[in-house]
């Protein structure tokens, strides 16, 4: 019988579909489709997510109650959707005749640390998955939920089913992850804003890092970080129409590299300036440091040209982490002296991101001409290798992305 040597001849991929692609019946009928096709030429291992809706439906449930429910059972309650899913997944690959079987993140024993709402993965049993692939059956796992060592259900944060499917994908040493979503791959900006943005039949590792990080929402960031640092090739396309989406490469291969790959762009960013601080060492540290610890990321960094021993020192933070930061620098009042606090919350970034830019010179001189002769004003500038990052006023973001995509000739 052949199909028992199967796994011998064929490698596994793991296959993720968002909420989307399984947000109705029809849409899990075809996804089912997507997987029985697949299955026919590799081993495969599915990741689902909540159906589209379900998870913020439950969030509604939970704040009837309580604006601030009790951590554990809310994890408890947003990760039923994934279990929904996967069951009924599971119950449309077994009517079309193809062996399938639920998991949740307890039965294949996806340990993570105890912080709720935004846990991290930390262990997960490769065997129990395999031993399910060996009986010619494909698991469908849960996305989004883990456990902690005592048993309880935790969920891993927005878009954390992608970052579920990288780490099994690694763990299981598959050879290739798909992430199924309802776009057609990576393309070099958001076709809502620039609708002849291109989809990039590849981009590689470090691109796509700096992408995520910067705004562009096809994949969660530290789902790159983990599939980046486990090397795991990751391709992303639409469960919706036929194609080869784009492939997430790990290695760079030295061909001619496009200038600028892609343009991301955040909305929802604050400015923070402490004006009049004093300027000894240790400054930066002294108002950084207890951000980080409360795991606040901070993008932009700027410190200005003191005058006087005194000097600006700004930051960008996310929205959502405007009141905690507000609270931080109240707490650091006692050791960091300055004058006045400024919280500017009208601003977004635009951020260019190529491996190209190692090669040449001259790019970021290019994008502030382009900008400048389109009337918009730079308030930031940060660089890194193959990135710059503008800060800008919020109501030109769109004008500037597009400005730089023709700038640039992205759509060629």
């Amino acid at each position: 019988n052949p199909s028992q040597n199967k796994n011998t001849m064929t490698e596994i991929i793991v296959q993720k579909f968002g909420g989307t692609s399984v947000g109705a019946v029809e849409r899990i009928d075809a996804v089912a489709e997507i997987i029985k096709d697949s299955s026919k030429s590799n081993n495969i291992v599915v990741v689902v997510s909540a159906m589209e809706g379900e998870t913020n439906k439950l969030v509604g449930l939970a704040n009837h109650f309580s604006q601030s429910p009790d951590k554990r059972e809310f994890d408890a309650l947003v990760s039923t959707g994934e279990t929904v899913s996967s069951a009924l997944l599971a119950i449309a690959l077994n009517a079309k005749g193809i062996n399938a079987k639920s998991y949740s993140a307890s039965q294949i024993s996806m340990k993570t640390t105890d912080s709720y709402s935004k846990a991290k993965i930390l262990d997960i049993d490769a065997n129990k998955i395999l031993e399910v692939v060996g009986q010619n059956t494909i698991p469908i796992i849960t996305g989004f939920q883990g456990i902690t060592e005592t048993g309880d259900i935790t969920t891993l944060g927005r878009g954390g089913s992608d970052t579920t499917a990288v780490a099994i994908a690694a763990q299981i040493g598959a050879k290739r992850c798909d992430i199924y979503t309802d776009v057609d791959g990576v393309f070099t900006t958001d076709p809502k804003v620039v609708p002849n943005a291109k989809k990039l039949d590849s981009i590689t590792m470090e691109e796509m890092l700096e992408l995520a990080g910067q705004g562009a929402k096809v994949m969660q960031t530290r789902a790159v970080e983990f599939a980046n640092k486990y090397k795991v090739p990751v391709r992303v396309l639409s469960s919706f129409n036929e194609g080869d989406g784009t492939l997430i490469s790990l290695k760079d291969d030295g061909m001619e590299n496009a200038l600028i790959s892609g343009i991301a762009f955040q909305k929802d960013q604050v400015k923070f300036t402490l004006h009049g601080v004093g300027d000894i060492p240790g400054t930066a540290f002294k108002i950084l440091g207890p951000i980080s610890e409360k795991d606040i990321e901070v993008d932009v960094i700027v410190q200005n040209v003191s005058v006087d021993g005194k000097t600006d020192f700004t930051f960008t933070v996310s929205k959502d982490d405007e009141s905690d930061v507000k609270d931080i620098i109240e707490e650091i009042k006692k050791e960091v002296e300055f004058k006045d606090l400024m919280i500017n919350s009208d601003i977004a970034k635009v951020s260019l991101v190529g491996v190209g830019m190692r090669t040449h010179a001259g790019i970021a001189s290019k994008a502030f001409k382009a900008l400048s002769e389109n009337g918009v004003n730079i308030q930031i500038i940060s660089t890194s290798e193959i990135k710059i990052t503008m800060v800008i006023d919020k109501n030109l973001v769109e004008k500037a992305v597009q400005v730089l995509h023709e700038e640039f000739e992205l759509d060629k």
